[in-house]
């Protein structure tokens, strides 16, 4: 055998057609030496691996992959979890688009998984990542309940409305949200740096006339405007948009799309409200086509096609991903009965770590 491996060609298994590289291979080794047992993290810096790095020898037996390196460096490698890195393989469910015929009834739990009901919590997750929300019911309808269900799940993330918020009718609010005012759907704090990716709110009560809950699935509608108007679609994942929050004490400033692509083309996050954007002075047409764009796609956002629309009820909590989904509330009067809602905002890297964590240890 060549003494002088760069790298291997294996020509069976799941890793036929793949070519590892010597020095990909040397940064994947999992020994005491090199990994933390405790944390699974690097004891050395890779860059300072020879770029130079040869293979020894290897030989494969069954599903393993036994290296041996030329700076004297020896591993073994399960070849299917070599195999699922490379293609990428998650436990992070696909999305599923939805429009308004779609049932509710799949998308509700019980609160039993606070019980350390780990089958139900992972359930749980998985349908939040595909259809970007879940409601739990019977959750006890007092304040900072809440709180328990988030910290289930990850660190709740503190704003300057607080680690929890109050949804209630308020004087001199500082947010259109603390007043009874409808709000059509729209996501939530574009303004922040990141914005936060989910958000929960949990309906302590809900006796005024008015005030039902709207959702919509805003990749269901970029989805549908990429393949039946691909200029809107271009100018609105183009045009870079300044959102902004001022109140007495802080101002908030951010850039971004209203459609926001991945590298390879996804839609990674939409940003919609129409209380907070401001478009900066473009050319005459490319402010006629943005504006063009936006009403259309807010006209979509808003249509019967794509919205639902159902009642909050005392005890039901709802947890819904604020990058994905676009959320509102028809208008409420406070002199029918009291409406009061708790609200925080989790990562999205606390929920994926949580669920990826539960799928691990479960298979």
């Amino acid at each position: 055998m060549n003494n002088r491996i760069r790298g291997i060609n294996l020509k069976e298994g799941p890793l036929k057609g793949y070519y590892l590289h010597a020095l990909w291979l040397r940064e994947r080794v999992t020994d005491e030496i090199n990994l933390d047992t405790n944390n699974l993290q690097r004891l050395y810096d890779p860059s300072l691996i020879d770029i130079d790095i040869f293979i020894l020898d290897y030989k494969i037996n069954n599903q393993l992959l036994y290296v041996r390196f030329s700076d004297k460096t020896e591993s073994n490698y399960n070849i299917y979890n070599l195999h699922k890195e490379i293609i990428g393989k998650d436990f992070i469910p696909k999305k599923i688009f939805w429009s308004a015929s779609i049932d509710l009834k799949m998308l509700q739990f019980d609160s039993s998984f606070l019980n350390n009901d780990e089958k139900l919590l992972i359930n749980l997750l998985e349908k939040f990542y595909e259809y970007g929300f879940v409601i739990i019911n019977n959750i006890e309808a007092k304040e900072k309940e809440i709180i328990k269900f988030a910290e289930r799940i990850g660190p709740i993330i503190e704003t300057n409305y607080g680690r929890i918020f109050d949804v209630i009718s308020k004087k001199k609010a500082n947010n259109l949200a603390y007043t009874s005012l409808g709000l059509s759907v729209h996501t939530d704090n574009p303004y922040r740096k990141p914005v936060p990716g989910i958000q929960i709110l949990h309906c302590i009560t809900n006796e005024a006339k008015g005030g039902d809950t709207a959702l919509v699935d805003g990749y269901s509608v970029c989805e549908y405007l990429r393949k039946n108007n691909k200029c809107y679609f271009d100018t609105l994942t183009s045009t870079e948009v300044l959102f902004k929050f001022i109140d007495k004490d802080i101002i908030l400033e951010n850039k971004g799309k209203i459609i926001e692509l991945d590298s390879n083309g996804d839609f990674k996050q939409i940003r919609l409200n129409g209380r907070s954007d401001y478009v900066p002075l473009l050319d005459k047409d490319r402010l006629t086509k943005y504006y063009k764009a936006r009403k259309f796609f807010f006209k979509l956002c808003n249509s019967s096609d794509f919205q639902i629309k159902f009642r909050l009820k005392k005890s039901t909590l709802m947890m819904f991903d604020n990058h994905r989904l676009l959320h509102g509330r028809t208008k409420f009067f406070p002199n029918t009965g009291l409406r009061h809602l708790q609200g925080c905002y989790l990562g999205h890297d606390a929920a994926e770590g949580k669920l990826r964590l539960l799928k691990s240890l479960s298979n």
